[in-house]
């Protein structure tokens, strides 16, 4: 009987284990042989007497650049087999008309080693755009840009200028990107932060047990320096009328019509903390020390807008709120600085969502009105001044800020000082009886509520000021929401999460909700094919 030969298409070497068998290979060149050609001239170079001879820091610098070549043609190759294994299926799109038309296309990614190409199996009918099922299993983007460049980018313009981001990219990886890309790109990656905020999950009753049983709330504002055509209405009627002095740079007095308000918001837990007035006129004096047993902020977000009006921002303070207490057991604390719409807008949501909510006004908003009056009485820089300040400080700690206030106002009247001289005097004051419903530091100090906005100041810093305040910066509105954005996913340590929910959101947006019944075409199983040879 004759021996049978099997032939078989390999990539690999296979030896068979029957020895009445031989195996005829069919010539093919390997799937990844490019990239194993140039690794093959890397290790022939670096073993080269020529490299030998080199500093460390030049073989470093070749192997970094060559090995983003060598990178590419992994990633090439990769795709290669993917295009090559694509078959034809039944394509019907979102409107359920079936696609008949077929033909081979190829389109271009950038990835973060260089630019690769895919070509693909396009469906199409007339008058009706294209689809391409593999780009919606590799869950290609519209644009040019791989998830790992837009990722980079994302993580990179949320802490440097944009012209930076760029420069970063160069440097780390082998694409290559201009600023404007930058910017497209950071608001794309923005794109989805409100609704992945929104579709958190409501916390458990045994997730609530587990937290702080203080739930704060923060808010204030920062201004950030915008381009005319984003500034809010009014602001922008004031800028048309300004005429700008300098041609390259805004001067100190011309900023006041060029800047649109960022809100800034605030959520986190933290243990009850009572303390004396005594204390807290302790801790406010020079080189105190502040008590290591104060408790710490937890599960603490911060986030800002600068399209967003004032009293959507403090709806989504609310909304994150409810997540966190669903059924509205711990001890709700807003922590203010005075600001009236935002006060209006406080009560307007509590009482929407029947939350009983104790407002505190920021007790260094008050010190400051009455440092401001010490000066009126006292020597600036003394040490009655200061003796003057704590003691009213004190009584005011005590609760009794209404009878503070009357006491200054007849200090003044009794040294007969004229209007302008008492001025700073009657602001205090007034400031003292408007906010008198909010001055119950006696009772906050007993319950353990924070009485001051720190986590709010520091938030409108680091979030806002650090990185929207670059000398010479004037922002567009998309732009700088993103990156407002951006910033907010890094400091509440939710970007990684954050970039899952949004690369599902892009699959849903530019590939599944093209098909019908949302769904992507499913690939026919590949049929392996032997051919026998007598």
């Amino acid at each position: 009987m004759g021996r049978t030969l099997v032939c078989i298409s390999l990539t690999k070497s296979y030896v068979p284990k029957e020895p009445q068998m031989q195996v005829a290979i069919i010539a093919k060149e390997e799937p990844f042989f490019s990239a194993e050609k140039k690794f093959n001239e890397m290790i022939a170079k670096l073993s080269s007497s020529e490299m030998k001879g080199k500093e460390h820091g030049e073989v470093e610098s070749y192997v970094k650049i060559e090995g983003f070549e060598l990178l590419r043609r992994m990633m090439q190759s990769h795709l290669d087999i993917r295009s090559q294994e694509e078959q034809r299926a039944e394509v019907i799109d979102a409107n359920v008309i079936k696609m008949t038309r077929v033909r081979q296309t190829e389109r271009c990614l950038e990835t973060l080693f260089g630019k690769v190409t895919i070509e693909r199996l396009g469906y199409s009918k007339k008058a009706i755009i294209s689809l391409h099922p593999l780009d919606g299993e590799l869950n290609l983007a519209k644009d040019l840009y791989s998830h790992g460049i837009r990722r980079l980018v994302g993580q990179q313009a949320s802490k440097e200028s944009f012209d930076e981001v760029v420069k970063s990219i160069t440097e780390v990886s082998g694409a290559q990107l201009a600023k404007r890309q930058v910017e497209e790109l950071a608001q794309r990656a923005a794109t989805d932060f409100n609704e992945f905020y929104e579709t958190k999950s409501v916390q458990t009753q045994e997730q609530v047990a587990q937290t702080a049983s203080l739930l704060v709330l923060q808010t204030d504002a920062k201004a950030i320096v915008m381009r005319k055509e984003d500034l809010r209405e009014a602001t922008r009627k004031a800028a048309q009328k300004r005429t700008q002095k300098m041609s390259k740079r805004l001067s100190p007095g011309e900023k006041a019509n060029a800047k649109r308000m960022a809100q800034v918001a605030s959520v986190y837990t933290i243990e009850p903390y009572p303390r004396t007035p005594q204390q807290i006129v302790n801790l406010l004096q020079p080189l105190t020390e502040v008590e290591s047993k104060r408790p710490k902020p937890q599960e603490k977000r911060v986030w800002a807008s600068v399209q967003q009006s004032a009293k959507e921002v403090i709806g989504q303070v609310f909304e994150e709120g409810l997540r966190r207490d669903p059924e509205k057991k711990k001890t709700w604390v807003a922590v203010v600085d005075g600001n009236k719409p935002q006060l209006e807008s406080l009560k307007v949501f509590a009482l929407h969502y029947g939350v009983a909510l104790t407002i505190v006004l920021d007790l260094i908003h008050v010190i400051e009105y009455l440092w401001r009056a010490a000066y009126v009485f006292n020597d600036r820089e003394s040490s009655a001044a200061q003796q003057w300040v704590s003691e009213r400080l004190t009584e005011i700690l005590l609760g009794h800020s209404s009878l503070v206030a009357g006491g200054i106002a007849r200090s003044a009247t009794l040294r007969g000082l004229e209007a302008q001289q008492r001025k700073a005097a009657d602001d205090c004051v007034d400031y003292l009886l408007n906010y008198a419903p909010y001055l119950r530091y006696d009772q906050y100090l007993a319950q353990g509520l924070p009485i001051a906005s720190g986590v709010i100041e520091g938030a409108c810093r680091y979030l806002v000021k650090d990185r929207m305040d670059i000398t010479g910066a004037r922002w567009g509105l998309k732009g700088a929401e993103s990156v407002l954005k951006l910033r907010a996913l890094r400091a509440g340590g939710d970007f990684d999460q954050y970039w899952l929910f949004h690369l599902k959101k892009e699959l849903q947006r530019n590939h599944k909700s093209k098909y019908a019944d949302g769904h992507l075409p499913v690939q026919p199983v590949p049929v392996v094919h032997f051919q026998l040879v007598k």
